[in-house]
């Protein structure tokens, strides 16, 4: 069992509720089987990532659903948890970078209103759930769901374990059950529900993890490569061989397939540099951009550490 299936079961994926089920059955959820977590980086040059294992954004969707289920029990709550990634598209958060979006990297969340109210199926689904299609689209009122840093919530919690388990690999089956069995909701400073640590060694292992992947995520080698595929990305769209909606409709592969076959040798240089980059030939005037920071402050018992 790897680590991934490993945490679900931990999660309790075993003996999830019924009602989630159908909506995992959705294609707009089903679609996020094909989009990496880590933003296309699978795909790049091993002289620079060497990821444990293959993680999804429906991964990272059905996991933060599962969290926010096991720690709330609030059916809309985990609704709201497992659609909250569904404006994702091929490349995640390169596309931020593409759209000039470094600091945030929310710029693709403006379109899960339009994705989440056209969707006749889930509006079935909702309807027999008796849930508003409103309590969906705005995730962000659950504040166990979506919190802005250094605060912690179920979406960010899980972004720590499974980028883990993956990218940096400072998690193991132990530190998993350490964290999971920790977890707790506290009101906050702001007098909302945040999900903290019920131990300050739990508390700790999230703080240091995280430190490793932030270490990582503002490395020039990582933002060099995440351009790298942005402006791969917005050449091919200039160059009319794919359009932006292409990256809800297509999968990574499939985009990837199109990009290779390009005739022009520009895309094509910056492919190969995507494929076979190690971190020794990044240009020496490279300036990485100011990225998003990756803080976090946690309630350990309520209190913050």
């Amino acid at each position: 069992m790897g680590l991934l299936d490993y945490y679900k079961m931990k999660l309790g994926i075993s003996d999830m509720p019924e009602f989630l089920k159908k909506y995992l059955e959705l294609p707009i959820i089903e679609r996020l089987k094909n989009i990496t977590y880590l933003c296309g980086m699978d795909y790049a040059s091993k002289k620079i990532y060497d990821f444990k294992e293959p993680i999804s954004r429906y991964d990272h969707s059905l996991t933060t659903a599962l969290m926010t289920w096991k720690l709330t029990g609030d059916k809309n709550a985990t609704i709201a948890a497992l659609h909250h990634d569904v404006s994702t598209p091929c490349f995640s958060h390169v596309i931020d970078f593409m759209n000039g979006d470094y600091l945030i990297q929310e710029s693709t969340e403006k379109y899960i209103g339009d994705i989440l109210s056209n969707n006749v199926d889930l509006a079935n689904a909702l309807k027999e759930d008796n849930v508003n299609m409103s309590d969906i689209i705005n995730f962000k009122q659950y504040s166990v769901v979506d919190l802005e840093r250094p605060k912690l919530c179920a979406d960010r919690i899980d972004g720590i374990i499974l980028t883990g388990i993956s990218w940096t690999k400072n998690v193991d089956e132990e530190k998993i059950d350490k964290i999971v069995d920790s977890l707790d909701v506290y009101e906050n400073e702001d007098g909302k529900p945040e999900i903290g640590f019920n131990n300050e060694d739990a508390a700790l292992d999230a703080l240091l993890i995280n430190n490793a992947i932030y270490v990582l995520c503002i490395s020039k080698a990582d933002n060099y490569m995440m351009e790298l595929l942005a402006n791969i990305t917005a050449s091919a769209i200039k160059s009319g061989y794919v359009d932006y909606e292409s990256l809800y409709t297509m999968t990574e592969k499939q985009v990837l397939d199109i990009f290779n076959k390009i005739d022009n040798k520009d895309i094509q240089g910056m492919l190969y540099d995507f494929y076979n980059m190690d971190s020794k030939s990044i240009p020496t005037g490279y300036e990485k951009p100011k990225v998003k920071q990756r803080t976090i402050n946690p309630l350990v018992c309520g209190e913050r550490m």
